[in-house]
């Protein structure tokens, strides 16, 4: 893997998918963020299991790959580069990352791509379209009522159900109730109901941009 890349733009991509790194976990590549080469971009990616984050930024791709790194170690060094170009290169027999912009360099021992857990891939023909703005809205008015504790894990998640062209979420700690519905672009042929892990649902309305549509994939 070779490649160069904006450091504002690898900054921005690393700070996206941050939370979704595990910090507890006894596996080490949970700890870890995955590069990878995807049609011409950089695909940065992490997961605890519970939840995955993806996020693609803009690079020069000169030879594909992949490789896990150290996600705080990567981010931390990131953050402290200037704002200039970066380029990456992976050393593929000691899964060493070398790193270089400006007058700065640095290595960093990653592991092996093949040990990242699989990302699961949405299905195209399986999306439903939703106006981001209603859609966060949507989240902050029901994901709070959601219990935070795992003594009934099926309460930590905001029921989801799309019939029509309608959405309505509705989310309890059996203490309280807070739903929520709302009409949105297109229709589903037969009603969906899901229900969706609270926390995974707030990090879609931190990371989602306002000025764009987030699809989803119900299953």
């Amino acid at each position: 893997m070779k490649l160069s890349c904006l450091q504002e733009n690898l900054a921005k991509g690393l700070s996206t998918v941050a939370r979704a790194v595990s910090t507890r976990s006894t596996l080490p590549v949970l700890s870890n963020v995955l590069l990878a080469t995807d049609h011409g971009r950089l695909k940065l990616s992490a997961t605890n299991l519970e939840i995955v984050i993806t996020c693609w930024i803009g690079a020069k791709v000169a030879d594909g790959g992949a490789i896990t790194v150290p996600a705080r170690t990567l981010s931390d060094l990131v953050n402290a580069l200037p704002a200039e170009l970066i380029e990456l290169t992976l050393e593929e027999q000691t899964q060493t990352l070398h790193l270089a912009c400006a007058r700065t360099e640095a290595n960093i021992k990653g592991i092996d791509a093949q040990e990242f857990p699989l990302v699961p891939e949405p299905q195209a023909d399986n999306q439903i379209r939703l106006e981001t703005a209603a859609f966060k809205q949507m989240i902050n008015q029901v994901a709070f009522a959601a219990a935070t504790d795992d003594t009934r894990p099926i309460l930590t998640g905001v029921s989801t159900l799309f019939e029509g062209n309608r959405i309505t979420m509705a989310a309890t700690d059996s203490f309280r109730l807070s739903t929520r519905t709302a009409e949105f672009p297109g229709h589903v042929a037969e009603p969906v109901n899901i229900i969706i892990p609270a926390r995974a649902l707030n990090e879609v309305a931190r990371i989602a941009s306002d000025d764009a549509a987030s699809p989803i994939s119900p299953g």
